[in-house]
Formats: C-alpha cells, sequence, structure tokens
C-alpha cells in the first residue's frame, strides 16, 4: 500500500529548511510512497506535490500582527482553515512538521485539528521558537525563562520581533497548551545541544531523536588544483557564509578580524545585503547571497579556512559544507557549532574572542589546508551526507506507521 507524507514548511525547496523538506521528498518517493510538501511563502519547482498555504496579502496581515501586537503565528486563519480541508482531502499517513512561524500558519486551528486526528506527527525543530514565548534563539540575551514560564522578554524587538507589544508569557502559554495536546507527536532536533535544550522544554515527556540535518557530498566535495588556477592563487582566503548577515552570524566580528589580517590574507563574505556590501573595509570581498549550491561548493573549495563567527547556531550546516570540501573551520564554543567539527578539522575558540579566532587561523595557515583536508571530507560523509540522514526519516515514519 503506498503510504503518503506530507510535509508543512514556510519554504519549499529554497532555504535551508526548504532544501531539507525537498530531500526527505526525494526518498519518500524512492521508496514508493507519496509525497506533500505544504509551504507559506516562496518555493521552486519540486518533485513532490506542493501546496500552497495562504497569499502574500495574508502574510502581511499575519506579519503586521506579529511585529505589532506579538501574535506570531495566530493570523492566518482562513488559510489555515483551507489547509485542513486539504489535509482531509490527501489523507496522510503521517505529517512532518518543521518551521511552523514565519508569517503564514495558525498553530491553535492547526494543532486542534491534529489532536482530533490519530495521524502520527514528526515535528523537526530548526531552531527554539517551538518552546520559547517570543525568539528563535535566546543565548544572545543570556535567558532561560523558556524553562518555567516567559514574561517581560529581552529579546521582543528579535525575530519575530514585535515593535511594541510584549505577548510572551501569553504566548507561552498558548504554544504550550496546543503543542502538549498531541498524543502521537515524535520530536527531532537536528544537534545535540538543542536536544539537551528540548529536554529542559515542555515538550520533556515527548520522544526526542537528534537527527542532524544532511547535506549533498556529491556536490559539496573538494575540488584539487583549482586554486592553482585561480587569481586568488597567492591569497589565504578566509571564507564565511550566511543566508542573512544578522547580528548573530557575527558580521560585526568579522570587520574586527580585518584589523589583524597580514597583506597576503583575505576575506571573503557570501550572503551579504546591498547596504553591507558598501560598508566593507578593502580587505573583505562581499557577495550577495545564492541559492547555487555548485558556486557556493567552489568557494569552499577555493578557500583555505572557513570560519563561523555565529554565536547561536542549533546545527551549523554552512560549517559541515565546508568540511565536505575538505576546508577546516574555526568556530566559536556555544551553542550547537562545536559538534560540526573536531580536533583534526579545526578549532573551537571562545565566543567573541576573535584573536583567538585569528590564533587558530594562523595555526591552520602554518599547517597548510592539505593537513586537515582528507579528515574534513570523511567526519563530513561519515556525520552529515543527506542520503544516511535523510534515510534516518524514512525509517522514523515505518517505525511510526508500523506502530513500532
Amino acid at each position: 500500500m503506498s503510504r503518503k507524507i506530507l510535509q508543512i514548511n514556510v519554504t519549499a525547496n529554497t532555504g535551508s529548511t526548504g532544501q531539507i523538506a525537498e530531500e526527505i521528498g526525494h526518498l519518500v518517493l524512492a521508496a514508493g510512497w507519496k509525497s506533500y510538501i505544504a509551504y507559506g511563502r516562496a518555493a521552486r519547482s519540486s518533485r513532490s506535490d506542493l501546496v500552497k498555504i495562504g497569499s502574500p496579502a495574508d502574510n502581511l496581515w499575519h506579519g503586521l500582527q506579529s511585529r505589532l501586537l506579538d501574535r506570531q503565528g495566530l493570523g492566518s486563519r482562513l488559510a489555515t482553515d483551507k489547509l485542513i480541508r486539504t489535509i482531509g482531502s490527501i489523507g496522510p499517513d503521517l505529517i512532518h512538521l518543521h518551521n511552523i512561524h514565519g508569517y503564514y500558519l495558525n498553530y491553535k486551528i492547526l494543532f486542534n485539528y491534529l489532536s482530533r486526528k490519530d495521524i502520527p506527527v514528526v515535528w523537526t525543530f530548526h531552531d527554539c521558537w517551538p518552546f520559547t514565548g517570543h525568539c528563535c534563539y535566546y543565548t544572545s540575551g543570556d535567558c532561560d525563562k523558556w524553562k518555567e514560564g516567559c514574561h517581560w522578554c529581552p529579546l521582543k524587538t528579535s525575530y519575530p520581533a514585535s515593535l511594541f507589544a510584549d505577548r510572551s508569557e501569553k504566548n507561552y502559554r498558548d504554544k504550550k497548551r496546543s503543542f502538549t495536546s498531541l498524543k502521537n507527536l515524535t520530536i527531532v532536533c537536528v544537534s545535540k545541544w538543542l536536544t539537551a535544550q528540548v529536554r529542559q522544554s515542555f515538550f520533556s515527556r515527548y520522544p526526542i531523536r537528534t537527527l542532524y540535518n544532511g547535506l549533498d557530498t556529491h556536490v559539496f566535495s573538494p575540488q584539487p588544483g583549482m586554486k592553482e588556477t585561480h587569481p586568488c592563487e597567492k591569497q589565504f582566503v578566509i571564507l564565511g557564509v550566511a543566508n542573512i548577515w544578522d547580528a548573530r552570524k557575527g558580521l560585526r566580528d568579522f570587520l574586527r578580524l580585518s584589523e589583524y589580517l597580514l597583506p597576503d590574507e583575505t576575506i571573503w563574505l557570501v550572503g551579504l545585503s546591498a547596504s553591507q556590501l558598501r560598508g566593507l573595509p578593502e580587505n573583505i570581498r562581499g557577495m550577495g547571497r545564492t541559492e547555487n549550491r555548485t558556486q557556493l561548493a567552489r568557494l569552499y573549495a577555493l578557500a583555505d579556512v572557513y570560519i563561523n563567527f555565529s554565536d547561536q547556531e542549533t546545527f551549523g550546516l554552512t560549517i559541515a559544507e565546508s568540511l565536505a570540501c575538505g576546508t577546516p573551520a574555526v568556530v566559536y564554543d556555544a551553542t550547537a557549532c562545536l559538534e560540526i567539527v573536531s580536533p583534526q578539522t579545526g578549532f573551537v575558540v571562545p565566543a567573541h574572542d576573535v584573536a583567538g579566532a585569528v590564533e587558530a587561523m594562523r595555526t591552520i595557515k602554518a599547517n597548510g589546508k592539505a593537513a586537515y583536508t582528507r579528515a574534513c571530507r570523511q567526519r563530513a560523509t561519515e556525520l552529515f551526507d543527506k542520503d544516511h540522514r535523510y534515510r534516518d526519516y524514512i525509517e522514523l515514519y515505518r517505525e511510526l506507521l508500523d506502530g513500532r
């Protein structure tokens, strides 16, 4: 019998979580099942059947409620009602949630429906929003109110930003009531760090699995000899990549790093906005955002070292991509970043210790990138290969559907 799997995410086949859902969909189809992906915002073509949730106008109105009244996840009532009717017509055997924030879905309506249906639900946490009263990341605010009950949120203006109201106390109670109404829920966390956090939250009574995100190790792979034919051949290239260079991604620390550089050292940053590109010093080469994975792999392979200055990550996909391309990494001793590297593949330094990062970078420079490449590649293929990691989801689906 062909089973039906429905994934729900803010995007489809674009952005990190959208690509994860797409890759899982590929394996669902390879298993002979039917794959659906419901999404609320941007999408690219997909092998799965796509279901659009809401409209741009609905997203805008929901966004206004969130920005003004701190009501993230509480708009989009009509769009969610329509989604539920679509779910009824599809009749999925299992529903897999990803990011349900992002101004497109009403979680109260969705979870009220799910609590009345005997459908196994898998929910992958890509950030911390499901168990806080407001934020997706809280370590920058040194906040642990989420363990008992949020109030007076110190990160009210962080995504999903609220300009006026602080609804964090009621948001926390509403989320707890809705999310813990499900009987057949399995939580997946994308790092050991996140698993440890969730075990301290109101989700602690549910089964929790740790499954790392995966990447295409065929696309992200070493490209020997490339640098010898590139104009940057004589430069020591330090690479940083982000979808959005907000405060948590560490752009300020890269600007500080530029002050330490020698004449033969240069920084390349990918994912900068137009305004950020205009303010760079001469020894930083900036590029805009790209979802061209072949282009990204080429940049990782050209770099001599990858540096991740983020102090808040639930996984650290760009670090894993760098390792897959044979490039060692320097990361902060913060959240999940240190899980991605090993002593053979890079260095971990205290958060915001730019001088320490320079020392680690210079050690890699002295040893030569080639001293790390084999270990980097091996770690990436063993731990982060997408075919292995997303096959874990198919096995989890089978466990839940077969009642094991």
